[in-house]
């Protein structure tokens, strides 16, 4: 390489480079250097601090659970969707994958007509009972939510995961009088093991940085992102803020360490 292409390679990676330093390197030093002013205990404040480690355990256990149903139902239509033909089909995966467009503030939204104040669940229940029965705003609510918004992206992952899947396998399973769930546990199950892994490290990292809506719904159910934007936003505890952020990132980032090396193959969010 001449000298000539060498300042072209540096003019090149030259804007790169000082996007990388200004938007991702000097951020997250600072978001890890926070939290030493106000003492080195800050950054053991979501262990230490009762209110925090409850933030952070109902957002871990919310996530698992819809990771978990997630994975059941968008695996179920997914692979259905894939192994089938029928007219409408194209425009039912445009349906069900249409959530994937919506922002987390309108799918909360969404949820708020469904089971809020003035929803249509308390209309009925209090045209029935005279009572206007809500469950947008606590935990029911974020599921349902968080669910909807995971759904459409399972769904597609196993869809197209499925039609990679060797049928030959099948058919030879079949022939030798294996049973339809045997096939299921045999066959399709090891062939789509990757893919259940690393959709559900990416559902379980999206459902723990869920922010829109958190916001919208999160009144009676406290999640981390909630805890984090209330700790900078409304009394500028920047470190505070500072170490739960580190300690969300901590636990995202194992999920997603752990899937990575048992499946054998990069997980991307």
């Amino acid at each position: 390489m001449t000298s000539r292409q060498r300042w072209r390679l540096l003019a090149c990676a030259a804007p790169a480079a000082a996007f990388f330093l200004m938007f991702w390197l000097l951020p997250v030093l600072s978001l890890l250097a926070l939290p030493a002013q106000k003492g080195w205990s800050t950054y053991l404040a979501v262990l230490t601090d009762s209110r925090y480690l409850q933030s952070m355990v109902n957002t871990v256990l919310l996530s698992l659970g819809v990771t978990l149903v997630t994975l059941v139902l968008g695996g179920a239509v997914g692979v259905y969707l894939a192994r089938r033909e029928f007219m409408g089909k194209r425009v039912l995966l445009s349906l069900l994958t249409l959530p994937l467009s919506f922002p987390g503030v309108i799918i909360g939204f969404f949820v708020i007509l469904l089971g809020g104040r003035q929803g249509l669940v308390a209309d009925i229940s209090d045209a029935l009972a005279g009572e206007r029965i809500t469950f947008a705003y606590g935990l029911l609510g974020l599921f349902l939510a968080y669910l909807y918004f995971s759904l459409p992206r399972a769904i597609a992952t196993y869809a197209a995961a499925a039609e990679s899947m060797n049928l030959q396998l099948e058919e030879a399973a079949r022939s030798l009088g294996a049973s339809r769930m045997r096939v299921v546990r045999d066959v399709w199950l090891p062939e789509l093991a990757p893919t259940i892994l690393a959709c559900g490290a990416i559902l379980f990292a999206t459902s723990m940085g869920a922010f829109g809506t958190a916001f919208t719904l999160a009144s009676k159910f406290e999640v981390i992102p909630i805890t984090i934007y209330n700790e900078f936003t409304n009394y500028a505890n920047f470190a505070l803020a500072a170490s739960l952020s580190i300690a969300l990132g901590i636990v995202t980032w194992l999920v997603l360490f752990v899937a990575r090396h048992v499946g054998g193959s990069p997980v991307v969010r």
